[in-house]
């Protein structure tokens, strides 16, 4: 019995370590789950430039397989008009529409970045639904997006985020950037050298510093839907499972009494 009871103390330590290990891995996965969830991006500029206020609260869109940053102001909105009624005359020219960035995390094949990050993927259409990369060009530091064979070679990651902001990082570390094309449409590049994009783009470009910040996007019911069938079909399973157990044990309580009554009578 002084054994056991010293067993037992002796035990305790470890049994409460490991409850604790288990608690803490919970509490991490479930801080981690957002990193799967869908997300726009939002920018947010400080750039003193009144041309900041053009895409201060922007998205980040998709298209010709480049990432770009939406205009906010009206005067913006005015220049996307023109443009607009300019690409219906002449379809060739760079279209500001494009698909809204929905994407999140993703392990990138043979890697091993850890808590680093990850790569980063986003939907490129809604029907068909489809998948691409997002990654920055080795030689331009334009973000991009593509499939694993347009994406192999360039920088495709680590992308991570700040833990309370959600602000976007690569790397590491914000080097996010926008460059004006042309009037009032703004390309996202990644200022991989620190250096104001010396040498990547012409000098009478206008570059300007933007935060990239997530926004998880709205989960639709369908999705609620689905959660609660599961749910059910967890908890249908449980009370089926406990039902069962319940009339086994009824079984085996009249099998017994029935064994106890043949012995009394023999």
């Amino acid at each position: 019995m002084v054994l056991g009871i010293i067993t037992s103390i002796a035990a305790c330590p470890a049994i409460i370590g490991t409850t604790e290990a288990i608690r803490q891995g919970q509490r991490q996965n479930a801080r981690e789950q957002h990193r799967g969830r869908k997300s726009n991006l939002l920018v947010s500029c400080s750039d003193p430039s009144r041309k900041a206020r053009d895409i201060n609260g922007g998205t980040v869109v998709l298209r010709n397989n480049k990432l770009y940053v939406t205009t906010v102001s009206p005067r913006g909105r005015a220049a996307k008009e023109r443009r607009d009624y300019e690409n219906e005359k002449d379809p060739g020219r760079l279209n500001e529409r494009g698909h809204l960035f929905a994407g999140y995390f993703f392990g990138y094949p043979d890697t091993k970045w850890g808590r680093r990050g990850d790569g980063f993927v986003s939907t490129i259409s809604d029907d068909p639904p489809q998948l691409n990369w997002i990654y920055v060009d080795k030689d331009t530091y334009e973000v991009k997006y593509g499939l694993r064979v347009q994406a192999e070679g360039n920088l495709v990651g680590p992308w991570n985020c700040t833990p309370i902001d959600k602000r976007l990082t690569l790397e590491g570390w914000e080097g996010f950037t926008v460059v004006e094309e042309e009037e009032d449409v703004w390309a996202l590049y990644f200022d991989k050298d620190d250096d104001g994009l010396e040498e990547k783009v012409e000098p009478n470009r206008r570059i300007m510093e933007v935060e990239l910040i997530r926004k998880e996007m709205r989960i639709g019911k369908e999705e609620v839907d689905m959660a609660e069938q599961e749910e059910k079909l967890r908890n249908g399973n449980e009370a089926k499972n406990n039902r069962k157990g319940e009339k086994n044990e009824e079984k085996n309580e009249k099998d017994k009494s029935s064994t106890r009554a043949s012995q009394k009578s023999s």
